[in-house]
């Protein structure tokens, strides 16, 4: 098996390293993945600036672009081939619900979309993981065990592990997207000249639901596994947007 991996946080970080040496006992691995952290980056290309693929070990390679940038120049110029299957992280903090917009990680695994390829977004729940190990485990047996047995080659699966011991996990769900809470806007500071300054996050808490969500999956220490749509367009509303607009 031919492994494509990347991810967001950086070639260097312990997420993609671990995962790189565990899924390596049993395929022949490629990383490309971003220079620097590109958190937040979500599908976003780089325009204006050039790209440059540096080596930087055998098979490793790390671009000063963000994580879709990674993916559409190993696709394109450094495999000579298309991979088997493309994986994304392991990321460190959760990629739950609303989360999939903005997130490098899932961007980078939307990246292969196109290739009939299974695409991968891998993330523990936790900034500062205690249980990466864990991750990088139950991704192995995933990948090694079960992944032949898919039948929908070309999908994109969003996948969290709890930050608990493998032993802990309680099995996998397949899971609909959740909702978060409208963001607190009211983080804001002022810098060392009086100006004020905002800042982003963290998350905000999920919506309560009753349906099988990520959110809930995980609070109950299972394996989240979404499957995500890469085409858009909300079919349901095309017959009603088609009657509004005949009577503009």
């Amino acid at each position: 098996m031919n492994i494509l991996l990347s991810n967001d946080d950086g070639y260097y970080a312990k997420g993609i390293v671990g995962l790189a040496e565990s899924l390596s006992e049993f395929a022949n691995i490629t990383i490309v993945a971003p220079e620097n952290n590109n958190s937040g980056s979500s599908s976003s290309l780089t325009l204006k600036n050039p790209l440059r693929i540096r080596k930087y070990q055998d098979n490793g390679y790390y671009v000063n672009g963000t994580p879709a940038d990674c993916v559409f120049l190993a696709l394109t110029k450094v495999l000579d081939k298309k991979p088997d299957l493309l994986v994304s992280g392991i990321n460190h903090g959760a990629n739950l619900g609303d989360d999939v917009l903005y997130s490098g990680t899932v961007g980078a695994a939307m990246g292969g979309r196109f290739s009939d390829i299974p695409c991968l977004a891998l993330s523990t729940t936790s900034l500062k993981p205690k249980h990466l190990n864990a991750a990088i485990e139950a991704s192995k047996i995933l990948v090694r065990d079960h992944l032949a047995e898919l039948t929908l080659r070309s999908t994109v699966l969003n996948i969290n592990f709890p930050d608990v011991p493998i032993e802990e996990m309680k099995g996998y769900a397949i899971t609909e997207l959740g909702r978060r809470l409208m963001p607190d806007s009211s983080s804001r500071n002022r810098d060392a000249y009086g100006d004020e300054i905002h800042w982003i996050g963290p998350p905000p808490l999920p919506e309560a639901s009753n349906q099988e969500t990520d959110f809930n999956a995980i609070a109950n220490n299972k394996i989240s596994i979404t499957p995500l749509a890469t085409n858009l367009t909300n079919v349901s509303q095309i017959n009603d947007l088609k009657d509004w607009i005949d009577k503009l």
